[in-house]
């Protein structure tokens, strides 16, 4: 990875501080996009000592995926002061929250790990083609499986379940990249998603276990969760591999391709939910 850019968000935690450390051992030049800079920042030391000596460059930079305007501002930043990106991976989420709103009025679920990533990697598309050869990497969930794509309550405004809100999150994610793969055929850029399985981070911060289980639960996730080392090895993987060197639209878990269920690969859906999702960032083409 030596010589290239990429851009990570939710860098500073779980899997992806680890896959930053191992594109960083890579000598790669990883861009750290996170909400909280300062903390980022502390864990940007952290993850230099980690890579260890002869590693590649971090940065931090503030992008809160929560708030339209961040992403606009962080894509702004980018395409001044980047001359290309080679790399970038959609990693950031958050899981199971109580029911808010971003900024702009959204189900906070599917305002940060859909919409805010759609915009994202649509603002910096020009750049990524110019970059071409060029990869795009969303991080998906298995929970997909579990998800419903309701285009009248889309802000769950109707009922809010909180593990239905995630799920459908990340079967958006898997339609997001069905689609945008059709749409980048022949520009150089691929775009594939990938299921991490149950890693053992922050992430599940919302889920309330109840006191008596607790002891169990932490000893259950340390024998059978994924350290996020492990979960991050797919998200390396699909960054640097030349394995996947034109793979185009796929899903993969443990650095081997999935199958996935149909309703994640559904064409009307992934062109219904990117024109929906193209008026709610409000982009115009």
């Amino acid at each position: 990875m030596e010589g290239k850019t990429i851009i990570v968000t939710g860098a500073n935690s779980g899997i992806g501080k680890a896959t930053t450390v191992e594109l960083l051992k890579q000598r790669g030049r990883v861009i750290m996009a996170c909400r909280d800079q300062v903390r980022a920042e502390e864990v940007a030391r952290d993850i230099a000592l980690e890579a260890g000596p002869g590693h590649g460059e971090v940065l931090v930079k503030q992008l809160d995926l929560a708030s339209l305007k961040s992403v606009r501002g962080f894509c702004d930043e980018i395409i001044k002061e980047e001359h290309r990106i080679d790399v970038l991976i959609n990693n950031a989420g958050v899981y199971q929250c109580p029911y808010s709103k971003t900024e702009q009025g959204f189900e906070m679920q599917f305002g940060v790990n859909h919409l805010g990533h759609f915009l994202l990697t649509n603002l910096l598309l020009d750049l990524l083609i110019k970059s071409a050869p060029s990869r795009i990497i969303v991080v998906s969930s298995k929970l997909y499986k579990y998800g419903e794509i309701n285009f009248e309550d889309l802000n769950s405004e109707q009922s809010y379940d909180k593990a239905f809100a995630y799920a459908r999150s990340k079967l958006a994610n898997l339609l997001f990249t069905y689609e945008l793969a059709q749409r980048l055929e022949d520009t150089g850029v691929t775009v594939n998603a990938l299921t991490p399985g149950i890693v053992n981070t922050n992430l599940g911060r919302h889920v309330h276990i109840p006191l008596l289980v607790k002891p169990l639960f932490n000893l259950a996730s340390w024998a059978f969760f994924k350290s996020p080392q492990e979960g991050a090895q797919t998200s390396v993987f699909l960054a640097s591999s030349p394995d996947v060197d034109g793979v185009q639209g796929k899903c993969f878990a443990n650095c081997q391709e999935e199958e996935l269920l149909p309703k994640a690969t559904d064409e009307d859906m992934a062109k219904k939910l990117w024109d929906i999702s193209e008026v709610m960032v409000g982009i115009t083409t």
